[in-house]
Protein backbone atom coordinates (compact mmCIF):
# COMPACT_ATOMS: atom_id res chain seq x y z
CA UNK A 1 0.00 0.00 0.00
CA UNK A 2 2.98 2.15 0.41
CA UNK A 3 3.66 2.57 -2.63
CA UNK A 4 0.00 3.58 -3.77
CA UNK A 5 0.86 6.38 -1.83
CA UNK A 6 3.81 7.10 -2.74
CA UNK A 7 2.52 7.46 -6.57
CA UNK A 8 -0.11 10.31 -5.43
CA UNK A 9 2.48 12.86 -4.47
CA UNK A 10 3.17 15.79 -6.82
CA UNK A 11 7.01 14.68 -7.77
CA UNK A 12 6.60 11.34 -8.79
CA UNK A 13 7.00 10.72 -12.78
CA UNK A 14 4.96 8.35 -15.00
CA UNK A 15 8.22 6.09 -15.11
CA UNK A 16 7.57 6.00 -11.29
CA UNK A 17 4.18 4.74 -11.99
CA UNK A 18 4.48 2.55 -14.60
CA UNK A 19 7.44 0.78 -12.82
CA UNK A 20 5.00 0.29 -9.89
CA UNK A 21 2.40 -1.41 -12.22
CA UNK A 22 4.92 -3.38 -13.49
CA UNK A 23 6.33 -4.58 -10.35
CA UNK A 24 2.52 -5.53 -9.08
CA UNK A 25 1.83 -7.44 -12.26
CA UNK A 26 4.57 -9.45 -12.97
CA UNK A 27 4.72 -12.78 -13.84
CA UNK A 28 5.42 -14.93 -10.52
CA UNK A 29 7.25 -17.64 -12.30
CA UNK A 30 11.14 -17.57 -12.43
CA UNK A 31 12.87 -17.53 -15.59
CA UNK A 32 14.14 -21.12 -15.10
CA UNK A 33 10.58 -21.77 -15.49
CA UNK A 34 9.86 -20.31 -19.05
CA UNK A 35 13.50 -21.38 -20.00
CA UNK A 36 12.27 -24.56 -19.30
CA UNK A 37 8.97 -24.61 -20.66
CA UNK A 38 10.38 -23.01 -24.00
CA UNK A 39 13.22 -26.47 -24.20
CA UNK A 40 10.15 -28.91 -23.59
CA UNK A 41 7.28 -26.77 -25.84
CA UNK A 42 5.66 -29.27 -28.22
CA UNK A 43 2.65 -28.68 -30.46
CA UNK A 44 -0.54 -29.42 -29.11
CA UNK A 45 -3.16 -31.59 -31.02
CA UNK A 46 -5.40 -29.33 -33.36
CA UNK A 47 -2.73 -26.53 -33.14
CA UNK A 48 -1.57 -25.25 -36.20
CA UNK A 49 2.06 -24.48 -36.45
CA UNK A 50 1.46 -20.48 -36.73
CA UNK A 51 -0.45 -20.81 -33.50
CA UNK A 52 2.38 -23.13 -31.82
CA UNK A 53 5.29 -20.60 -33.23
CA UNK A 54 3.01 -17.36 -31.32
CA UNK A 55 3.35 -19.64 -28.38
CA UNK A 56 7.14 -20.49 -28.61
CA UNK A 57 7.66 -16.54 -29.56
CA UNK A 58 5.93 -15.83 -26.43
CA UNK A 59 7.59 -17.92 -24.30
CA UNK A 60 10.81 -16.77 -25.87
CA UNK A 61 9.85 -13.08 -24.91
CA UNK A 62 9.77 -13.97 -21.52
CA UNK A 63 13.21 -16.11 -21.04
CA UNK A 64 14.60 -12.65 -22.96
CA UNK A 65 16.77 -10.55 -20.29
CA UNK A 66 16.03 -6.82 -21.02
CA UNK A 67 18.79 -4.39 -20.00
CA UNK A 68 19.72 -0.61 -21.30
CA UNK A 69 22.25 -1.49 -23.09
CA UNK A 70 21.91 -1.60 -26.96
CA UNK A 71 24.45 -3.69 -27.87
CA UNK A 72 23.71 -6.38 -24.80
CA UNK A 73 19.93 -6.27 -25.83
CA UNK A 74 20.95 -7.18 -29.41
CA UNK A 75 22.72 -10.21 -27.56
CA UNK A 76 19.54 -10.62 -25.80
CA UNK A 77 17.99 -11.04 -28.52
CA UNK A 78 19.65 -13.16 -31.29
CA UNK A 79 19.79 -15.15 -28.13
CA UNK A 80 16.22 -15.36 -27.57
CA UNK A 81 15.75 -15.87 -31.66
CA UNK A 82 18.09 -18.79 -31.70
CA UNK A 83 16.20 -20.51 -28.63
CA UNK A 84 12.96 -20.13 -30.23
CA UNK A 85 13.74 -21.35 -33.45
CA UNK A 86 15.53 -24.34 -32.13
CA UNK A 87 12.56 -24.97 -29.98
CA UNK A 88 10.15 -24.03 -32.66
CA UNK A 89 11.54 -27.05 -34.94
CA UNK A 90 11.99 -29.69 -32.75
CA UNK A 91 8.85 -29.11 -31.35
CA UNK A 92 6.94 -29.80 -34.51
CA UNK A 93 5.09 -32.63 -34.84
CA UNK A 94 3.69 -34.51 -38.01
CA UNK A 95 5.12 -33.63 -41.72
CA UNK A 96 5.66 -30.39 -40.97
CA UNK A 97 7.89 -31.02 -38.31
CA UNK A 98 10.26 -33.09 -40.24
CA UNK A 99 10.28 -30.81 -43.01
CA UNK A 100 11.10 -28.03 -41.00
CA UNK A 101 14.02 -30.34 -39.44
CA UNK A 102 15.29 -31.19 -42.87
CA UNK A 103 15.16 -27.64 -44.52
CA UNK A 104 17.32 -26.47 -41.53
CA UNK A 105 15.99 -23.14 -41.41
CA UNK A 106 17.92 -20.02 -40.23
CA UNK A 107 15.29 -17.51 -39.28
CA UNK A 108 11.61 -18.93 -38.18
Amino acid sequence: MTVIYKLHSEDETWKDFRRAFRRRYEDVHTDQYHFARLQTARQAKGESPQEFADRCRGLAQKVMSTTDDPLAQRVHRENAERMLLGSFSSGLTATAGRQVRYMSPRTI
